[in-house]
């Protein structure tokens, strides 16, 4: 018998790139994608009339706010979704008997340290952004005993969404300069692997729930990152790299989130 597995926030990126690689059916699983406007998390009501009549094996939770800048001025948008929503997923998820496979981030981290970040350190968020995703953590581990919270940092794809990667391309084409930061280090994850990482769990059946770590296996700043961009496309010529330290933001970044990953 078939897997059923649901991707909530699927117009996102991971969730384009599982739908890319997976709807297929390569693996006996069976996926139904929705985005937020087919399924809003924040709205209970509606959680609980979506699940009445079906049945799932696995929830993959892509469904996030991502915004870390607007989050600092307009939290309540970033707890709603995060926290409260995720709250919402896993609930029904309990009552359903469904396993969560929820997409967590290296910000829940303080970035105070200088080697890697395991499943073993505290978290201690310094922005609105990562407070809001770690207390979905927390409720995760309220309600259920069956889940998975996968911490990845610096995500992007080369297809899907609005990221890093798409935007020094972008910039590269139009702009003579450009300035990026060195003050963070951490893993850019492409969405490929991390999905391949999250089907890797359903496929492989593992009981071995509980927080996981994963990125990529490269730690680098973003000017690091912006010359890999830069380089893997051929754009060298078009724009000049400026190191910088002093990139200003509303939110605090943590320094340091390279995450030991773990199995």
């Amino acid at each position: 018998m078939s897997l059923k597995i649901l991707v909530t926030g699927a117009g996102g990126q991971l969730g384009k790139t599982i739908e890319e690689l997976y709807s297929e059916n390569k693996f006996d699983m069976v996926f139904t994608f929705v985005t937020k406007k087919e399924l809003d998390i924040t709205n209970a009501q509606n959680l609980q009339t979506f699940f009445k009549n079906k049945t799932f094996n696995y929830c993959i939770n892509c469904a996030a706010y991502t915004n870390v800048e607007q989050a600092e001025k307009i939290p309540e948008i970033a707890y709603e979704i995060n926290a409260a929503g995720v709250k919402n997923l896993a609930e029904v998820c309990s009552k359903n008997k469904i396993i969560l496979i929820h997409i967590s981030t290296d910000y829940v981290f303080d970035g105070a340290k200088r080697n890697p970040y395991t499943i073993e350190d505290v978290p201690n968020p310094i922005n609105e952004y990562g407070k809001s995703k770690l207390l979905g953590e927390i409720n995760i581990k309220k309600i259920l005993k069956q889940f998975f919270i996968v911490r990845t940092s610096w995500l992007y794809s080369k297809k899907h969404g609005d990221n890093f990667y798409k935007t020094i391309k972008t910039l590269a084409e139009t702009k003579d300069e450009l300035s990026i930061t060195s003050e963070q280090i951490g893993c850019p994850t492409n969405t490929e692997n991390l999905a391949k990482y999250v089907i890797g769990l359903i496929a492989g059946k593992s009981e071995n729930y509980g927080i996981k770590h994963f990125s990529d296996d490269i730690p680098m700043t973003w000017y690091d990152f912006a010359v890999h961009i830069l380089s893997e496309n051929n754009l060298n010529h078009k724009t000049n790299l400026v190191k910088t330290d002093k990139y200003i933001t509303f939110a605090k970044r943590p320094k340091y989130t390279v995450l030991e990953k773990n199995k």
